[in-house]
């Protein structure tokens, strides 16, 4: 996600601390939020493990295993299910094709996950992972509906603007990894994670 140990370890930190301020406003303003608030502290220490991922050179020790589970199977289940639910009631029924869209992906990629071996290697200066996933052109669009999708059809300027950031985020980085060059993904990280904070500061009330 970062280009170096030391870059995953800064941004891991600071994306965290950003975290706590999410979480720390849900709680006071809109309790129904927490869990989608919770998703830069989840971001935060998928960096903090790849710092420990890149001073063991990759391989497939535990924290690569770690790193997977959170990169494949817990996203795409948990961004669709923290919208659907900060979502109000009555708008969740548009939420309900990406969320089912995570829970067959995330399923499907535990099962992966949990009969393969993944494993990570340097590749320039960005960390590359490999496993063995079957239909990989269905479950990228299936991922990519629930995590990229439900923020779009949230309703929430905020959010929308989020699920933007976090398609062009993708693109990028897809391509700059790809051509083994850095990786970006710490930095739109951070960028996504200061948005969700904007979206819950606390809301004025007209007179």
């Amino acid at each position: 996600m970062c280009w170096s140990a030391t870059a995953d370890l800064v941004a891991g930190g600071a994306v965290t601390a950003v975290g706590v301020g999410c979480v720390t406003r849900a709680v006071r303003t809109r309790p129904r939020a927490v869990p989608l608030a919770a998703l830069p502290l989840l971001l935060g220490a998928h960096q903090i493990i790849e710092a420990v991922i890149w001073n063991d050179g990759g391989g497939s020790g535990p924290a690569v295993v770690a790193w997977a589970v959170i990169a494949l199977p817990l996203l795409p289940l948990w961004v669709p299910a923290g919208v659907w639910w900060a979502t109000p009631a009555h708008a969740r029924r548009r939420l309900l094709v990406p969320l089912a869209a995570g829970v067959v992906t995330a399923g499907v990629l535990g099962y992966v996950l949990a009969t393969s071996t993944v494993t990570a290697e340097v590749r320039g200066h960005t960390m590359g992972y490999a496993i063995g996933l079957p239909h990989a052109g269905w479950l990228l669009a299936g991922y990519l509906l629930a995590t990229i999708g439900s923020l779009l059809l949230s309703g929430e300027r905020i959010l929308v603007l989020l699920g933007v950031l976090a398609a062009l985020a993708a693109a990028v980085c897809a391509a700059l990894w790809r051509w083994e060059f850095i990786s970006t993904w710490c930095a739109f990280a951070a960028l996504c994670s200061a948005v969700l904070l904007r979206w819950l500061a606390p809301r004025r009330v007209s007179r």
